[in-house]
């Protein structure tokens, strides 16, 4: 499958002045300031195929918003290169914002005093969009986004998921073979997250579109990501699959078992742990990597009737957490 995003070697070095506290640290600074390198992203490669949602995450000051710049050609790196189909983002800009749509939650690129169709009219001349390719896209949007209920709206009327909607619409205007996602779900409500999600599936799944998604909302992840890039201290520590990243992280699962009597004696099933038992419901936590589910239900039904029986994953929060505590660096 062909490449759409490449990285070689990315880095981006940041010249921090260090500055003593107060009005004599100020004049001090003037004649000699004490300057520091920092590291904001360190030498990382990868390549996105087309077509790949992928979560690029990490804790704040990470360096995924860095990343993020330097692949829509707003920073220049100080060493490496970053390529979107093929081109570069700083020898050529035009064309490569042309095949980018970009939405950044806490911030907006519609226009505050415009309704929003004539937000979108306007982004139609900014990039010479033809009429039948405007409103073939303006109908597949209002399909999935329900667009024409605020089209009339001026933008500075529009809530939180409203605009959110309509800065989505905005990014897919021009049928952009690649998007970026920066916190595209944040402070919306549940219906609206969906909305959102689903949006991002359709839009995918229609038009084969690239998608980079950096977000905080784990659920974001979870629901909509074929691939996760981790990084920390700006530097990759983890690209899996996520449930390559669940099995090496959180292999153990947890079976709860509920027979119809409880038990004369304590339960003793091989290869699992009994973790608690109360009365006729048992929490049995296993290797999933060294047991299978199966073989502990068979074992379980062969001296106990079995009444229900539930089975709890480990929570992707909890697995991201870890990482991030860890901060470990992959092999």
């Amino acid at each position: 499958m062909a490449v759409s995003i490449e990285a070689k070697n990315l880095t981006k070095d940041f010249v921090i002045t260090k500055k003593e506290p107060g009005l004599k640290g100020a004049f001090k600074s003037l004649i000699h300031s004490e300057k520091s390198i920092l590291h904001a992203v360190n030498n990382i490669s990868f390549s996105i195929e087309t077509g790949q949602i992928v979560g690029y995450i990490g804790p704040n000051g990470a360096g995924k918003s860095t990343t993020i710049k330097m692949m829509s050609g707003i920073l220049q790196p100080t060493s490496g290169e970053v390529t979107i189909g093929g081109l570069s983002p700083f020898k050529e800009r035009k064309k490569v914002v042309r095949n980018l749509g970009v939405v950044f939650g806490q911030r907006t690129q519609l226009y505050w005093d415009l309704r929003l169709g004539e937000s979108f009219e306007l982004l139609r001349r900014i990039y010479e969009i033809d009429d039948d390719t405007y409103h073939k896209n303006l109908t597949v949007l209002n399909d999935i986004l329900n667009i024409q209920e605020i089209i009339n709206t001026p933008v500075r009327q529009l809530s939180l998921g409203q605009r959110m909607r309509g800065d989505l619409a905005a990014a897919i205007l021009h049928s952009p073979p690649v998007i970026f996602l920066d916190e595209p779900t944040i402070g919306l409500d549940v219906d609206v997250k969906y909305c959102v999600r689903q949006f991002i599936k359709d839009i995918n799944e229609q038009y084969h579109t690239t998608i980079i998604l950096t977000t905080h909302d784990l659920g974001d992840i979870e629901k909509l990501c074929d691939r996760i890039i981790i990084i920390n201290h700006g530097e990759i520590i983890h690209d899996c699959s996520l449930e390559t990243l669940m099995n090496n992280f959180a292999p153990d699962r947890q079976l709860v078992v509920d027979l119809y009597k409880e038990p004369e004696n304590s339960v003793a099933i091989n290869n699992v742990k009994i973790i608690k038992q109360e009365g006729a419901r048992l929490w049995i936590e296993y290797n999933k990597k060294e047991t299978g589910t199966g073989d502990i239900i068979e074992s379980i039904a062969a001296k106990y009737p079995i009444r229900d029986i539930s089975i709890e994953e480990s929570k992707i929060e909890d697995v991201i957490r870890k990482i991030y505590a860890k901060g470990e660096i992959q092999n």
